[in-house]
């Protein structure tokens, strides 16, 4: 975490009323959960995957409901989880300022405070959204003040079945490799959780140095004096655009498909409570009619992205221009447009993400077995979309469901707390403004599960129990007493 603050005394006073916060709410509550041990092995309650927004407040409903033998792993250095300082290139958040994210209820906990310790209220009243590394700082600080179990290092090779319905994970650290055993597993792995990098087909043949995807390292400096083109006009398109041309880019074309860049973001128009809670509870074919037509009309990149771009002569934006050829000829690509053809010395694809199971190697042995939306739901006359149609279907704690019932009945124990999540959740999982309540959701779903396979553990510390409430000295049996003789005579 950076050391520019202007108030570094006002951050130690923020995290003090926190600590008197969460005692005053007896938080975290105590842990509850039988330890559980096979062959001299503990076994972990709850592993989180990725160590990124999503996955930190994860763990921080856990141990906020007293799930405390919990996990998270994540393959990054410490203070690199996540897209922030990494393959991010917008100089912002493009989310308003003043959305409490993952705090989770708790006012000490948001940004705004965080930031108002750091850089006082003239700071905040002058702040337009987040800078992006001021948003990591702070989210490693929430780890830091929370005191969340992250381990830094260590990538999930394999998810296994075990035949006592519990899980084995392969994970490997510094060389090493180690197994554990865990109870629930929960993949908090971001925009591409369940598939990858979405690259047409065009880039097949072409040799890797002349392109990348905006989720690639890029070396922006070896770009200095060249022709860059990017293909679509997303936020991220823009903003890998934006950070060529800063870089000293000579020339940047930008290929977009459509007559013009979409202006309206569709969701944000109807943000409210009644779509964060209610989303999952709508029928299926208004859940895919909702997400269709959002998707259909496309989110415009930020403003201040597109003036970012725009504010270069030598950027050239080229609309109603798909690829319809991409040919490398020695050092040099040749674009071809339905308009015309493009020398160009390195090419950006700003295509998205894809959902594609057999992409994730560490799932490959329940690919087979997790249903998807096409599998149990028609498409929608008019409405076919590819991204939908391989949605995971998932049950209430965003848990796998079964393709085929009872053939693989450990696959409710992976919970799917990523963006694929979206059809059958809402956006909870991928998003800064919804993210606790999906976290919310997600942790007693767990908790839920946790307590009712340990049934008979706890019923038998219910009868158990002998800690008395009464010593047996506070009051006495009357009919132990000696009893006046009643008078036969009235009065």
């Amino acid at each position: 975490m950076s050391d520019l603050s202007t108030h570094p005394d006002n951050l130690h006073a923020l995290e003090a009323r926190l600590r008197q916060d969460l005692a005053w709410l007896e938080l975290p509550a105590k842990a509850w959960v039988p330890a559980r041990e096979i062959d001299g092995q503990s076994v972990i309650d709850v592993v989180i995957i990725g160590g990124g927004m999503a996955g930190l407040v994860a763990s921080g409903m856990l141990k906020r409901l007293g799930v405390a033998n919990h996990v998270v792993f994540d393959k990054a250095p410490a203070g690199e989880e996540g897209p922030w300082v990494t393959f991010a290139r917008m100089r912002t958040l493009r989310s308003p300022k003043q959305l409490t994210g993952p705090a989770m209820g708790l006012p000490a906990l948001t940004f705004r405070a965080y930031y108002e310790a750091r850089f006082g209220s003239a700071g905040w009243a002058a702040l337009d959204r987040a800078p992006r590394e001021t948003w990591m700082d702070y989210l490693i600080w929430y780890r830091k003040v929370l005191e969340l179990p992250v381990r830094n290092g260590v990538s999930v090779d394999a998810i296994l079945p075990r035949d006592d319905d519990m899980l084995d994970l392969a994970c490997s650290e510094n060389g090493r490799t180690e197994r554990i055993i865990a109870r629930h597993v929960v993949l908090a792995t971001g925009r591409d959780g369940l598939g990858g990098p979405f690259v047409p087909d065009i880039a097949e043949n072409i040799d890797r140095k002349f392109w990348a995807h905006t989720a690639d390292a890029i070396d922006f400096a070896a770009l200095r004096g060249k022709r860059v083109g990017v293909i679509g006009a997303g936020a991220s398109a823009m903003d890998n655009a934006a950070t060529a041309l800063e870089a000293g880019a000579a020339r940047l074309d930008m290929f977009v498909r459509r007559t013009e860049l979409p202006r309206i973001n569709k969701f944000t128009g109807i943000g409210s409570q009644g779509v964060v809670h209610g989303f999952a509870g709508l029928p299926d074919e208004w859940k895919w009619r909702f997400l269709d037509y959002a998707m259909s009309q496309q989110t415009p990149p930020p403003r201040a992205s597109v003036l970012r771009v725009s504010a270069f002569e030598q950027a050239h934006l080229h609309l109603q221009s798909p690829i319809t050829g991409l040919q490398q000829h020695g050092d040099q690509l040749v674009v071809t447009t339905s308009k015309a053809s493009y020398l160009l010395d390195f090419l950006i694809f700003g295509t998205g993400f894809k959902i594609d199971l057999t992409n994730r190697p560490e799932l490959a042995v329940f690919e087979p077995h997790i249903r998807l939306w096409r599998d149990r739901f028609p498409t929608p006359a008019g409405m076919a979309n590819a991204e939908l149609e391989g949605s995971p279907d998932l049950g209430e704690a965003f848990e796998f469901l079964e393709r085929e019932p009872g053939s693989c009945p450990v696959l409710s124990k992976i919970h799917c707390f990523n963006f694929p999540a979206t059809l059958s959740h809402g956006k909870l999982t991928g998003d800064i403004p919804a993210i606790s309540e999906g976290a919310d959701r997600l942790a007693r779903g767990v908790v839920r599960s946790l307590f009712v396979e340990d049934r008979e553990k706890h019923f038998a510390n219910l009868q158990a129990f002998d800690a008395p409430e009464l010593l047996g000295d506070e009051w006495f049996d009357a009919e132990t007493e000696a009893l006046p003789e009643l008078s036969s005579e009235r009065t």
